[in-house]
């Protein structure tokens, strides 16, 4: 009998300290060792990749923003957004596609009219928008409806309206669209790219500075 007891407070003993050392190792030491190496190599990922203007953070580089007045560049559109309607005390933004088909009719009507509304709202006296000129990203949302950036052509086709509506002229809004282009990711992978609040931000810059 006293063996037995013996061998199950040793096993149980045995087993406490395994779970002292394993909580230990992975709930303490690798957490933190991660958290500083991160912290030590990237520490603009590591903290969400933060986008700061006059001294705040105004939002970060992996998330899209919507509501920019025609003032400003836009964004794509983004569809798949909602709010979350089970937890009403807080607004939480849920982001996702429409998953709605190629084919299917709502699908087309956003399409189409979003495509009406950047004719219409990029069309300036002496430079019409064609519709042939609209790129896809201009028209369609994301899978997540949160995609930072749009395409250097869908940044082009907006610098007339930006241009005018800020008293700039169109030689100096598309050099900031140019300076503010990123190239494929390690020269082959993904595709050019104009992220809309920094480019937003340098913009809201020039125009103080006119």
């Amino acid at each position: 009998m006293n063996t037995i007891l013996t061998n199950t407070a040793r096993l149980l003993g045995a087993g406490l300290r395994a779970l002292l050392v394993l909580t230990l190792v992975t709930g303490v030491i690798y957490p933190l060792a991660v958290t500083g190496i991160a912290q030590g190599l990237f520490p603009g990922k590591a903290n969400g990749s933060e986008i700061r203007a006059d001294g705040k953070v105004v939002g970060s580089s992996l998330i899209g923003q919507q509501g920019y007045s025609l003032d400003y560049f836009q964004p794509r559109p983004a569809h798949g957004l909602g709010e979350n309607s089970v937890n009403t005390q807080y607004k939480l933004i849920l982001s996702g596609a429409t998953n709605l088909a190629a084919d299917n009719p709502a699908l087309v009507q956003q399409v189409e009219d979003a495509k009406a509304a950047v004719i219409k709202e990029n069309s300036v006296p002496g430079h019409p928008v064609k519709a042939s000129e609209i790129p896809p990203d201009a028209v369609t949302s994301s899978g997540s409806g949160l995609d930072p950036d749009i395409s250097p052509q869908y940044a082009a086709l907006q610098v007339h309206r930006v241009a005018e509506r800020n008293g700039l002229s169109v030689a100096a809004v598309r050099r900031l669209v140019d300076a503010h282009t990123e190239g494929r990711t390690l020269g082959f992978m993904g595709e050019p790219r104009v992220n809309v609040l920094r480019l937003n931000i340098a913009l809201r810059e020039l125009v103080a500075r006119k």
